[in-house]
């Protein structure tokens, strides 16, 4: 038998059912997009900050690279680059040390690179008679060993005459000021005589007691102070104009044979 409903019983609104359902599968849709979304972009990100710290990395080996094989100094036709420059100071110093053993023992002769080049440090007590500018004969055979082998180098040679604090005042010396001087100077003289630098290459200075290496507080630093400090560097002076031939571009110091 047919069952009849009846009309006031039947419901016109169960399609709300399915569509609240659509809208929540719909909406569970959109999280996950956006869950995978977020995931890349984080990736994303750290892969360009990889990709930024790889780049700026290679850019700074490049620009030490770089540096490091700009000339800067030229013996004769044979440029050198600071990397060169430093080794061949280093090579210098090696040579010298063995050389010069017995005075280093003695500790009357000092060998450091310092921030212009090599610096070979003659101490009074093994070259100078105290308040004298002349070297003592004994001193000479360590001179002319120093003198023979910076001879041929492509590099400016300045020689720093430095004292203590203790003042003099003396028919020869009125300051520190002048013994200083004299000392650098008579060593200058000397290294010209014996040929070993070109003349335009050689510069003297006194510096009095105003450039200490040690304390004048006590007696072993002010002798350590009392010095005539040979520098060996590259020279200063900066040549930015390209001339005729096969010279790099740039900045380079130019140091040409006599």
């Amino acid at each position: 038998m047919k069952r009849i409903v009846p009309h006031g019983r039947v419901s016109h609104e169960r399609w709300l059912v399915s569509y609240a359902d659509f809208i929540t599968l719909l909406f569970a849709f959109f999280v996950v997009l956006y869950a995978f979304a977020r995931a890349d972009h984080q990736k994303q990100t750290q892969v360009v900050a990889a990709i930024n710290q790889a780049l700026h990395s290679s850019t700074s080996s490049a620009s030490a690279e770089a540096q490091d094989t700009q000339p800067v100094a030229v013996a004769g036709e044979r440029w050198l680059t600071p990397m060169q420059v430093k080794y061949d100071l280093g090579r210098m110093q090696h040579d010298l040390s063995q050389a010069l053993a017995q005075q280093i023992a003695a500790k009357t002769v000092a060998l450091e690179m310092g921030p212009d080049g090599l610096v070979i440090s003659l101490r009074e007590a093994g070259f100078f008679d105290s308040g004298s500018a002349a070297p003592k004969p004994a001193a000479m055979p360590t001179l002319r060993a120093i003198a023979a082998r910076l001879s041929g180098t492509p590099y400016d040679l300045r020689i720093e005459g430095h004292t203590d604090n203790v003042p003099i005042h003396t028919p020869q010396f009125d300051s520190n000021w002048e013994l200083s001087s004299a000392r650098a100077t008579s060593i200058a003289r000397l290294f010209l005589e014996l040929k070993a630098i070109p003349p335009e290459r050689i510069s003297a200075a006194g510096y009095a007691e105003y450039h200490p290496v040690a304390s004048n507080d006590t007696a072993a630093g002010r002798a350590m102070n009392r010095r005539v400090d040979l520098v060996v560097l590259p020279r200063a002076k900066l040549d930015f104009a390209a001339s005729a031939g096969a010279q790099p571009s740039g900045p380079w110091r130019k140091i040409t044979e006599p």
